[in-house]
Parts: C-alpha cells; sequence; structure tokens
C-alpha cells in the first residue's frame, strides 16, 4: 500500500496494491497487520454501505466524543467527490478541508480519523460507497454541519445536489462549538 499525507495532519490517502490478470483484479482493502506497519493501530467495529444515484450529497456528518468515528471510506463502483473538514478545536486547520476523488476505477481509501466532519457527493449513477468505522453509530452524538456553508466555503463541483432534508438543516460553521481537539 501506497500511504499519502495530505495538507491536514491525520488524514490520509491510501492506494493499495492492485493485482489485475484477464480475470479481474484482486487487492487487499484492509489486512489489521499492514495497517499497523504503516502506523495504523484500528479496530473496526462497524462497516456501513450506501447506493447513491448522481448527484446525492450525504454530510458533513460527525460523532461527538466520546463516540468519534475513524472512518476508512472507499467507494465500490461509481465514483464520489469525498470531503473531510478538520473539526478539531485547537487545530492548526481547524475548518479546512481536504478532498479526494474516490472511485471503483481508481481503487483509493481516504482514512479520516475522529475530528472530522465528512461528506461525498456521488458523481455518477449507481455509486456504492463502503466505510469501515472504528466506533458504532451512537444517534445521540451525531452532529452535521451544512454542506453549503459559506465559511468553509465548499466546492462541491456539482450544482443543485440531492440533499435530505435533515442535512438542509445542519449547523452553520460559525456557530458551531467543537468539542474535539487535536
Amino acid at each position: 500500500m501506497i500511504i499519502q499525507k495530505t495538507s491536514i495532519q491525520d488524514l490520509l490517502i491510501i492506494q493499495p496494491r492492485v493485482f489485475t490478470d484477464d480475470r479481474g483484479y484482486f487487492y487487499e482493502s484492509y489486512n489489521k497487520e499492514t495497517f499497523l506497519k504503516l502506523g495504523l493501530d484500528l479496530n473496526f467495529v462497524q462497516d456501513n454501505q450506501s447506493l447513491s444515484q448522481k448527484g446525492v450529497l450525504r454530510g458533513l456528518h460527525f460523532q461527538n466524543p466520546p463516540f468519534g468515528q475513524g472512518k476508512l471510506v472507499r467507494v465500490i463502483q461509481g465514483s464520489v467527490l469525498d470531503i473531510a473538514v478538520d473539526i478539531r478545536s485547537n487545530s492548526p486547520t481547524y475548518g479546512q478541508y481536504e478532498k479526494v476523488i474516490l472511485s471503483g476505477e481508481n481503487k483509493t481509501m481516504f482514512w479520516i480519523p475522529p475530528g472530522f466532519a465528512h461528506g461525498f457527493i456521488t458523481l455518477e449513477d449507481d455509486t456504492i460507497f463502503n466505510y469501515k468505522c472504528t466506533v458504532a453509530y451512537n444517534k445521540e452524538s451525531e452532529g452535521a454541519l451544512l454542506w453549503k456553508d459559506p465559511i468553509l466555503n465548499i466546492d462541491w463541483s456539482l450544482d443543485n445536489p440531492i440533499v435530505s432534508k435533515k442535512d438542509q438543516k445542519a449547523e452553520l460553521f460559525e456557530k458551531f462549538q467543537s468539542r474535539f481537539t487535536l
């Protein structure tokens, strides 16, 4: 696996070794020993998967401490623009975001530790998004930032996305009081 650091501390882009031949391809999307060698001692407790049509925007979601989730995200089929916003209050990159294209074709993965709001927008129909979580879902601790927040100013690269009613009412960044620290 090739690990690429991003401009924001602790966010990692992971490119697995993919073996291809005339039958198709094979790759390990997760191997605990390999990740340990890369300095990532992760304990995943829940896997999630979603199917979305082109233009669906999900996010920007997080779970507050002590239920902060780390997520290893990837796309099985289709493609997304994936976004992680640093919401660790004492981080030098607080309020900044990183974006990466994840697709079934490029097989790239994105490691998003606790302390980040996460979202994505689908770039193709029938996109299957998969993520491994370090903490199980906890409804009482969930939070969200408004996907079109003027301070965050995220370029989603698509006008008029399909957004849930819940995500349309998410919190503005200027009113957000983070419970995360670096």
